[in-house]
């Protein structure tokens, strides 16, 4: 729900809402310009676009690459199934195939807790993007994926609950929007129109359009 293409080839989401009202209040028109994930700091530091605003989870590399706003939303990596699957928890996982996208915060949480050395492969199979992996589970080529908890949420509210979502989840993380390291300027005037929107209420608002309550993160 972050940033996708709607059935007119629009792209529309959360984060997209967000920085449309980001760029009302810093008097800028934005561009939506959509990037391979996993080359999307070679993307940044080579000035191909100015921020990164699509479900970025903050995290210790990535800090090393580029600047981060303060975070906006908490979210978790958990693990998903199809109704009726035999897996009940984590440690379930153990010779079972399972998925994610390439270049995300799942995959490096996967990888870094001890299940991943005792799955299938021993490394996820990874994908171009989320939806491509909720097609291969819902098929049964795949056993589990791990993906961000308010992509989950929202993808299993969208296909009417034919997932599960195992209440054990692997690495709490926060989102952020990334800018270029050493990018100053942007990143005071985009955190300017996020502490604006939160002030005044909008930020809410657009969460509560597109996942029914308000989950931006209280904790800045």
């Amino acid at each position: 729900p972050m940033g996708f293409r709607d059935d007119d080839n629009n792209i529309v989401g959360f984060d997209v809402d967000l920085a449309k009202e980001a760029g009302k209040r810093m008097g800028l028109d934005v561009k939506f310009q959509v990037i391979n994930w996993d080359t999307k700091e070679m993307e940044l530091n080579n000035d191909k676009i100015d921020a990164i605003w699509n479900g970025l989870s903050i995290t210790d590399e990535r800090k090393q690459n580029m600047d981060f706003t303060k975070p906006y939303l908490e979210n978790d990596q958990v693990i998903v199934v199809k109704n009726g699957s035999t897996i009940a928890k984590k440690a379930d996982l153990e010779g079972k195939k399972v998925g994610c996208q390439k270049g995300s915060s799942a995959y490096d949480a996967l990888m870094a807790d001890a299940i991943s050395g005792k799955i299938d492969g021993g490394k996820p199979t990874e994908f171009d993007e989320n939806v491509s992996c909720f097609q291969d589970l819902d098929a049964g080529r795949l056993d589990a994926m791990v993906v961000d908890s308010v992509v989950a949420k929202y993808y299993i509210k969208k296909e009417d609950a034919k997932f599960t979502i195992l209440s054990e989840s692997l690495s709490p993380e926060k989102y952020g929007v990334a800018v270029k390291k050493g990018n100053t300027d942007m990143l005071n005037k985009i955190q300017k129109a996020i502490d604006e929107m939160e002030a005044d209420g909008t930020a809410a608002k657009i969460s509560k359009d597109w996942f029914g309550e308000d989950i931006i993160y209280k904790g800045n």
